[in-house]
């Protein structure tokens, strides 16, 4: 059965933190928060916790995925970002945004879209999530946790632990995070895309919702 962390939302604390760094090192998954809703996350290089985070997530490697970022200078490591796409991703993070980019070359295809060779981007503004990518030192591969069959994500780190506690080796309560997933925007193009709208604001970027 999964561990379960209550971990402060704003001022996180650091050995709570570490270790729940060390379990995603060790390959685990985890449920943690964002400041759009909880999401699962895993080591961004370990093939076997991506499987388990698809085969619970219901998705195959059509669907995309999103890499969890401290910053936009670590977006640019993976993704390619253009001046243009910079000050649209500057002016929204951190935030309830995922931005799909262009992925580097050395990104591992297993976190990729299989046919367009993209990777979604986020910037998370939850502290806690903020606070667990600076301790990995690096990005965290990650999907909302909306289950098979249901159309909102869990948002109750209680019921995560008792319906998904034996799939996941964590789960961090840090209290309620919303249940509306993050806006999602395509910038592989000349113009910014919706893809989904969600808890993001479209404001900053003068597109119409889908």
């Amino acid at each position: 059965m999964a561990q379960l962390f209550a971990i402060h939302p704003t001022h996180p604390q650091a050995r709570l933190v570490r270790r729940a760094a060390d379990i995603v090192r060790a390959g685990g998954v985890v449920a943690y928060p964002t400041d759009s809703c909880y999401a699962l996350g895993c080591h961004v290089g370990d093939a076997d916790a991506l499987a388990r985070l698809r085969r619970l997530r219901g998705f195959d490697e059509r669907h995309h995925l999103t890499l969890m970022c401290r910053d936009l200078s670590e977006i640019a490591v993976h993704a390619i970002v253009d001046d243009a796409r910079y000050r649209l991703m500057r002016a929204a993070t951190p935030g309830s945004y995922t931005f799909i980019l262009p992925a580097r070359r050395g990104v591992p295809r297993r976190v990729l879209h299989a046919r367009r060779k993209t990777i979604g981007v986020r910037v998370p503004g939850h502290p806690v999530a903020h606070a667990l990518l600076q301790e990995l030192d690096e990005p965290l591969i990650s999907a909302t946790l909306i289950l098979p069959g249901e159309d909102a994500p869990l948002a109750d780190a209680q019921e995560i632990h008792a319906r998904i506690g034996r799939d996941v080796e964590l789960v961090i309560d840090a209290g309620a995070c919303g249940t509306e997933p993050s806006t999602v925007l395509d910038l592989t193009g000349a113009t910014p895309v919706v893809v989904r709208k969600g808890s993001g604001s479209l404001a900053p970027f003068s597109v119409e919702p889908v």
